[in-house]
């Protein structure tokens, strides 16, 4: 039985009757009051915030007895600790549990080192204002997965811990059980071989550069997927293709995955500094329009372009689709004349 109820603007009191005996108190609550995560219904356990029959309990693993009833008291969120910045966004998709923002390039998804400001983050803060209900107990945004600064396109990010906790066992499970689904759109250096085609090669970190990732021996690494399906090609001067332009679908969510894997069978993005290097001759093929389009774009040549979830309160199918920034638009008209 779950009974939750506000009692006033700044403590929440929820109930939960055991029906059963022999569960861990810990599970128990989660059970119950599923709109919090285990870890934070630990934290308010620990924190003497759970009270069992009157009396505070403060033992995760006490196993419940029929009849007995606990009360949480959740206090209110913590302020974030990155602070609230009016920073523009386009706002795919809103509702109370959930938003989906159109990312553009340049921005940072989460503060660090160098960018403790400036970021989505930030944004989102104050963007959302009262309506982040708090992660884990802090009024902040809930990133489950991540776009590079430069990469430009579709990012989802809870507002709730129930919608956190949902939708990072979605992206756990990287699309195996069909709920998730993640498309992009990224232009490389010449042509596969196949016209689709599936690489999959363990990436870890580099042992050589620490920033940068590396395929490794599956042994050493986590397994990386990617399907890739060309789309359209271009040639320099009528001549030989030089470019491609990719659909592509991950299998998994690693660090990097899209640049690694397109650098790794020869074919890495346009722009791409880190894993695109040594293709100076191939720009030098490119018209006057494409050459300047290219420097223009100052960034790997990716968008995240598809996304879809199953909503994670609703139960409701989500699916969204985001066209081609103007960077990468313009890139391709140079391309396509030659």
């Amino acid at each position: 039985m779950n009974e939750p109820r506000a009692t006033d603007d700044e403590v929440q009191r929820l109930t939960a009757a055991a029906a059963e005996a022999g569960e861990r108190l810990d599970r128990f609550l989660v059970r119950h009051l599923g709109e919090f995560s285990r870890a934070r219904l630990q934290a308010l356990i620990r924190a003497g915030r759970v009270q069992r029959d009157g009396q505070v309990e403060r033992d995760l693993g006490r196993r419940v007895k029929a009849g007995e009833r606990y009360v949480v008291t959740v206090p209110p969120p913590e302020p974030a600790v990155p602070s609230p910045q009016d920073i523009p966004l386009t706002i795919v998709y809103e509702d109370a549990h959930l938003i989906v923002v159109d990312k553009p390039k340049g921005l940072t998804v989460h503060p660090a080192p160098g960018h403790a400001s400036g970021t989505l983050v930030n944004a989102l803060i104050a963007h959302c204002g009262a309506s982040l209900s708090g992660i884990g107990g802090v009024k902040r945004p809930g990133i489950v997965h991540r776009l590079d600064k430069d990469t430009t396109g579709l990012i989802v990010v809870a507002k709730t811990d129930r919608a956190h906790r949902g939708l990072a066992e979605q992206f756990a499970a990287h699309g195996r059980d069909g709920r998730l689904a993640r498309g992009y759109r990224g232009i490389s250096w010449g042509v596969p071989d196949r016209s689709r085609g599936v690489i999959d090669a363990a990436l870890a970190r580099s042992t050589s550069n620490r920033t940068k990732i590396a395929v490794v021996a599956e042994a050493r690494g986590r397994r990386a997927v990617t399907r890739y399906e060309v789309l359209e090609t271009f040639k320099a001067g009528g001549g030989k293709p030089v470019a491609s332009l990719l659909r592509l679908v991950l299998e998994t969510g690693r660090t990097h995955q899209v640049r690694v894997h397109l650098g790794h069978i020869g074919h890495p993005l346009l722009g791409d500094r880190t894993y695109g290097t040594g293709f100076k001759a191939s720009a030098r093929r490119l018209g006057a329009p494409a050459q300047a389009a290219l420097d223009g774009l100052g960034r790997q040549a990716l968008h995240a372009a598809e996304l879809a979830f199953v909503h994670p309160v609703t139960g409701k199918r989500l699916a969204f689709s985001s066209p081609l920034p103007p960077d990468m638009a313009a890139l391709i008209v140079a391309l396509e004349a030659g």
